[in-house]
């Protein structure tokens, strides 16, 4: 390997065949037989390695400051735009009030009957699977929402329940990334005023779950004619799978849609462990009784 200095160009050689082994020098590798560098260059590798291997070290330093610089930069803005909006939004106080005034507009019975427990686990795999442990909002799908408005691609889903209550409570019929932003403050504060169960029977009593069923109990009743304490697994994974789209899902108008839909539910509900796959592939199989009657046959409202 020439190229290493005058001392090697001086020493005698002892030219080898050249081969593949040897490169195009003739010269043996480590130098010429009897050769050794001199001490102070024994560990030393080519030249410029260290300094070049320093230079890289240093970018990459400056590299990983200026990175994290700029995500605690991100981080507090965040944090300070999200305690400004705080300040600014409306107080949630009147949640309970603003259900029951939505309720009574669609002749739903207010509050409707008890959240159980196989909607309840339907519902939150499928649209808040952190729902349980989150304050409020979720913070990776904040951050997806975020990247979504940037890319160009707005409505990338993973709204929190709360923020969904939110939507359907304080901002029906209202889009944008404002508005966005406001149901995101109000979602942390629904966390903060009301605890969990409270928080699901507000969603289930002003949902609309299509074919003009407005809240659980009236889409219980309407389109299977049971309490939503006699919901199956199959018809509570159904019921959790329309308020995404419950025009578009309606079992009775789009059947084939909703079967699809209720297959997610099943499948959402074996990735939090609530079923297993033999259970989930069972309950798809099982009927539905579907009847498609009036909403308030069945649907007794519970004592407040």
């Amino acid at each position: 390997m020439a190229g290493h200095g005058s001392s090697w160009d001086s020493a005698p050689t002892s030219p080898l065949p050249a081969g593949p082994y040897l490169g195009d020098t003739g010269q043996p590798p480590g130098g010429p037989a009897g050769w050794a560098p001199p001490a102070g260059q024994r560990s030393a590798g080519p030249p410029g390695t260290g300094a070049q291997s320093r230079g890289r070290a240093r970018r990459r330093h400056r590299w990983l400051a200026r990175t994290a610089a700029v995500i605690l930069g991100l981080i507090l803005v965040g944090a300070l735009s999200l305690g400004g909006l705080l300040l600014v939004i409306p107080s949630v106080g009147d949640a309970p009030a603003r259900a029951q005034a939505m309720d009574r507009q669609h002749h739903a019975a207010y509050p409707g009957p008890a959240v159980p427990a196989r909607f309840a686990a339907s519902l939150v795999s499928t649209e808040d699977h952190r729902f349980y442990s989150e304050p409020g909002i979720d913070p990776f799908a904040i951050g997806r929402l975020a990247m979504g408005w940037i890319a160009g691609r707005p409505d990338q889903g993973g709204a929190t329940l709360y923020q969904q209550l939110a939507k359907m409570l304080y901002t029906p019929g209202r889009s944008g990334i404002a508005v966005e932003a406001e149901q995101v403050g109000l979602g942390i504060k629904l966390d903060l005023a009301y605890p969990k169960w409270q928080i699901l029977r507000m969603y289930a009593d002003v949902a609309y779950f299509g074919h003009d069923y407005y809240g659980l109990g009236a889409a219980s009743c309407g389109y299977f004619g049971v309490t939503p304490a006699r919901l199956s697994w199959p018809q509570a994974a159904m019921l959790a799978g329309l308020v995404q789209a419950p025009t578009a899902d309606d079992p009775i108008a789009h059947f084939a849609a909703a079967r699809a839909r209720e297959s997610h539910v099943l499948g959402r509900l074996v990735a939090t462990g609530h079923l297993s796959q033999a259970q989930a592939a069972s309950f798809y199989r099982q009927p539905l009784d579907l009847v498609g009657g009036p909403p308030g046959a069945c649907a007794a409202p519970s004592t407040p």
